[in-house]
């Protein structure tokens, strides 16, 4: 996860400051209604790596919204008071009525995270706090509380910088414990993981923001809490919030976005690769241990970005006994009379064997979400969903392989034109893919969250630049060589 929250996103001072006013208009006027109608009360947790300047995005938010009506709320090691409490009490204690807001900073997050870092509790005892909060949080939702929380996450590289210049300044009293986050980063990293994939839910949903640049991160943090404000005083009930696609007037943005296209790969070296790396996938096809996992191969990509090829190549190598290729297109009214994962259950493989996926269930945020064809909480709430299919799988010994195949723009117009040209190649482009073709910009964004929101440690999204094949072959076999060859 957090594929496009690592980006340098940036914004330049001039235009920070030239958007500031804007910001804290849009603030105000999404708290004051809702201090006039105290119709909900909100909470607006700031977590994340220590380090990626979450005390400076609190400040700068509580500056710009009405202070007669906020409260920060900073929580640290539990005073003796809270000691002889269970561990929720003093978040209880401090609840804001409705019409109020408050910034919780060191939530309820901030022990467990630590806790499991320092591996001072299991993992038991870590699926029960995340459950605890589960329930606490819906229940604060249920009662009228619009839950918001931020994930402040910051490359282990700026990290390190930051503590040099701190180190400069003789500010030791933040550096031993700053240094101590840095010597743990890839731990917190995943443990944040863990817990947004928990407990990221529609009544308490979790915006993960990247905190390299701060004008970027609090522009981002103040948009996104003005929306929320917002569309729940329109909406009246708890609704599922979607990430703004675009923070300050610039486009946010994605792992998508940062593909280098311009890798290629000459047709004499493409050859030798592709005959290379056949002969190893059909090998550890061929081993023993095979039998013990089973093997899901998911494509997507644009439109005309070389999914069929790509997979053609994979099957060449394997008995075709132990594969099946799955086409997924519109589902039938038998599968819209049922939950959408039904049909991917349907084809899920048994241990020994290879289902591969020509679009898959991620058509659910993709085109359903950018069609319309799901409502907005539908493939909101899709992303957990898909989450805890595929570890469901990987659990049970699966291994997911999911690959995003990248063109740009131009390259795909001229395939589309090469098709209507070729006639073994016409029954290939459709009117469909013309009309989604005007949505490009759209299936970007919706790509990119899908990317943020469903890329894990244990069905990872392995992103492919298509622009030119053979080198996306390439990427695809080796890719799925090398995750075999962890397990066979």
């Amino acid at each position: 996860m957090f594929e496009s929250a690592r980006l340098p996103q940036k914004m330049d001072k001039k235009t920070f400051k030239k958007l500031e006013p804007e910001l804290r208009e849009a603030l105000l006027e999404a708290q004051l209604p809702v201090v006039e109608k105290k119709d909900f009360s909100t909470l607006i947790l700031v977590d994340g790596l220590d380090g990626a300047g979450k005390g400076e995005a609190v400040a700068r938010l509580y500056g710009w919204m009405d202070a007669r009506h906020l409260v920060c709320n900073a929580y640290g090691e539990k005073l003796d008071e809270a000691k002889l409490r269970p561990p929720l009490w003093r978040y209880w204690r401090d609840l804001p009525a409705k019409g109020e807001t408050a910034i919780v900073f060191g939530s309820w997050y901030q022990g467990i995270l630590r806790d499991k870092i320092y591996n001072k509790i299991d993992d038991d005892a870590f699926e029960k706090a995340l459950m605890r909060i589960r329930r606490f949080e819906e229940m604060l939702s249920n009662e009228g509380v619009l839950i918001l929380k931020f994930w402040f996450v910051l490359p282990k590289d700026v990290q390190e910088e930051r503590l040099k210049k701190i180190q400069k300044k003789n500010a030791a009293r933040h550096v031993l414990a700053d240094w101590a986050a840095l010597k743990h980063h890839k731990q917190a990293s995943q443990v944040g993981e863990k817990i947004i994939l928990e407990t990221s839910k529609g009544f308490a949903p979790w915006f993960v923001i990247p905190s390299q640049d701060p004008e970027y991160r609090d522009a981002a943090l103040a948009q996104t809490v003005a929306r929320a404000m917002k569309l729940r005083l329109e909406d009246g009930e708890v609704r599922e919030v979607a990430a703004p696609p675009v923070i300050g007037g610039l486009q946010r943005e994605t792992a998508v976005d940062a593909i280098d296209l311009s890798a290629s790969l000459d047709k004499a070296p493409y050859e030798k690769k592709r005959e290379k790396y056949q002969k190893i996938l059909s090998d550890l096809s061929d081993r023993k241990d095979m039998s013990k996992t089973g093997v899901i191969l998911v494509f997507q990509g644009n439109d005309a970005a070389g999914k069929g090829g790509a997979i053609r190549r994979v099957i060449r190598p394997l008995d075709p006994r132990i594969y099946k290729v799955h086409p997924i297109s519109a589902p039938t009214d038998e599968e819209k009379a049922r939950p959408y994962l039904w049909r991917f259950w349907r084809r899920v493989p048994r241990k020994g064997h290879f289902a591969i996926f020509d679009r898959s269930w991620y058509e659910r945020v993709l085109v359903e979400r950018v069609e319309g064809f799901a409502s907005h909480g539908d493939w909101l709430r899709a992303y957990n969903e898909i989450n805890e299919f595929e570890q469901e799988l990987t659990d049970f010994g699966f291994i997911v392989c999911k690959f995003w195949l990248a063109i740009s723009e131009e390259e795909q117009l001229r395939r589309f034109k090469a098709r209507e040209e070729t006639a073994y190649k016409q029954h290939k482009i459709t009117d469909e893919d013309w009309r989604n073709r005007l949505k490009w910009d759209q299936y970007a964004i919706a790509a990119g969250d899908m990317i943020d929101r469903t890329s894990t440690h244990y069905a990872p999204w392995t992103l492919v630049s298509s622009e030119n094949k053979r080198h996306a072959r390439i990427e695809v076999l080796k890719t799925i060589c090398d995750r075999l060859e962890e397990v066979v």
